[in-house]
């Protein structure tokens, strides 16, 4: 009796474990959506800014090294429609106050940047303060008025960081930098809620003193980067109605 053989064949797919190459192309075509449609709400941005928010959001969302990683196991990407709608929110954030530098004639005293956390606002100490105090210079109302402008037209909650260079302080009002950092950000807070009318329930604010400089305090160009007020939107947009005042 003659034996028939037969041909197997081939799976071309038997290279790939349980489909995953599907997960990691999903989750690729999903952050070039989202790019796709951030780019579609820069219509009246110049390409400069769009550069410059580009880059802080790629090197955020993990394409450049140290940012998110695909674990095997795990959830790759948050929700879709929520990642897409926030981000671009905080795109149009961010040109606003890229914008609201250049009509003050701020650009050296104000700088923007995306974070895993969210948006943040670098101001500097000398925009907002004489030194050594905490309470608000009056040159420095007009700026808090237009960010407090932004602020309450949006819902994300916001963070107030205040933050010192390394050089102690030891004063009655101000025995270190932490009581320092602590009061300038508190002082800003208090004047977007009783000034600005947001609802306190999106604010809160923290004193970091010395301790998260920017860049090292290794010479007074430096020192003078370090000493600012952080105001960062954070990265979940409430899904509640617009803010219309104080609680």
């Amino acid at each position: 009796m003659g034996i028939s053989k037969k041909k197997g064949k081939i799976n071309k797919d038997e290279g790939f474990s349980g489909g995953s190459w599907k997960i990691v192309y999903s989750g690729f075509v999903l952050i070039m959506l989202c790019f796709f449609i951030m780019l579609s709400s820069f219509s009246t941005m110049e390409e400069a800014k769009i550069m410059r928010f580009v880059k802080s959001f790629v090197s955020a969302v993990g394409i450049l090294p140290g940012g998110l990683k695909f674990d095997s196991g795990s959830t790759l990407l948050p929700d879709s429609a929520d990642m897409v709608e926030s981000k671009s929110a905080l795109a149009q954030i961010f040109s606003e106050l890229e914008e609201l530098s250049e009509d003050l004639k701020r650009e050296n005293d104000i700088a923007v940047a995306y974070t895993p956390e969210g948006l943040v606002m670098h101001l500097s100490d000398r925009a907002l303060f004489d030194v050594g105090v905490a309470d608000i210079s009056p040159p420095a109302i007009p700026l808090l008025k237009k960010v407090g402008d932004i602020i309450g037209r949006t819902s994300f909650d916001i963070r107030i960081e205040g933050h010192t260079d390394d050089l102690p302080i030891q004063t009655a009002r101000f025995p270190s930098n932490w009581e320092l950092s602590t009061a300038r950000a508190v002082n800003v807070l208090r004047y977007f809620i009783e000034i600005g009318g947001i609802s306190a329930s999106r604010l809160s604010a923290i004193g970091c003193g010395e301790f998260q400089p920017l860049v090292p305090n290794d010479r007074n160009e430096h020192r003078s980067q370090n000493r600012r007020v952080a105001i960062i939107f954070l990265n979940s947009e409430k899904k509640s109605s617009p803010v219309e005042g104080m609680p």
